[in-house]
């Protein structure tokens, strides 16, 4: 399976810029989460749906990454947050929405 990380409009990888402020031990854990995803472990992992396509996979500490899998080869990482209640923060959801959409509209798909 194919990772493709979101990147935003000036090439920055935003899903590697969080996972790169984590403490060492959440990043050896979000690193060995990528590493199963991409050799397609994903009963290994902690997952779920979190909203009409859209999964989010939970890592070390409260960590999360929203994604989506398209035609079982390529998998699109959104947004990657620390979960601090029982539901999504505004801003993170927000996020997410948009970013799905955007991809959407670059694969003509529906993920929201």
């Amino acid at each position: 399976m194919k990772i493709h990380n979101y990147e935003s409009s000036s090439g920055r990888d935003l899903i590697l810029d969080y996972i790169m402020n984590l403490t060492e031990e959440e990043k050896v854990d979000a690193f060995s989460v990528l590493e199963d995803m991409e050799n397609g472990k994903m009963d290994c992992l902690t997952t779920k749906r979190w909203y009409g396509k859209v999964w989010e996979v939970y890592f070390r500490k409260h960590n999360r990454i929203f994604y989506v899998t398209v035609d079982g080869m390529d998998t699109y990482l959104l947004h990657a947050c620390r979960k601090q209640k029982n539901k999504t923060e505004k801003k993170d959801k927000n996020t997410v929405i948009k970013r799905a959409k955007e991809l959407g509209n670059i694969l003509k798909r529906n993920f929201i």
